[in-house]
């Protein structure tokens, strides 16, 4: 039994009354929670926003003889495209280097990572 004191009024609640009045009041609570979806990203990595043009970029004299250039690209951030600048990289023995791409999916697009491939 749970005892309420109103003023003079002395008010005697049931335990069920007391669960059904702590239910209503998260119920309230959690009614002021309001989740909207992020219209220009998914979790499933597919971006609503279209990256902009490459940047051009001053690429120079390797740092070392046969360093590969990987080129700059647009990363996706929170909720927006950032330039990812590119870089000089030590060459790997029987692979050249596949750039960062992003392609059409659906109505949005997805950053194809770049990687290392054979041949």
């Amino acid at each position: 039994m749970l005892f309420v004191r109103l003023g003079a009024i002395l008010v005697t609640m049931g335990s069920y009354t007391v669960r059904c009045a702590s239910c209503l009041m998260l119920v309230v609570a959690l009614a002021g929670c309001v989740v909207v979806p992020d219209q220009r990203h998914y979790p499933g990595g597919v971006v609503m926003v279209a990256p902009p043009p490459p940047r051009e970029e001053v690429i120079g004299v390797p740092p070392v003889p046969g360093y590969v250039w990987i080129g700059g690209y647009w990363g996706w951030v929170g909720d927006r495209h950032e330039w990812v600048p590119g870089r000089w990289a030590a060459p790997r023995p029987g692979r050249h280097w596949v750039g960062h791409q992003w392609v059409r999916q659906g109505d949005g697009w997805r950053m194809r990572e770049g990687h290392w491939e054979r041949g």
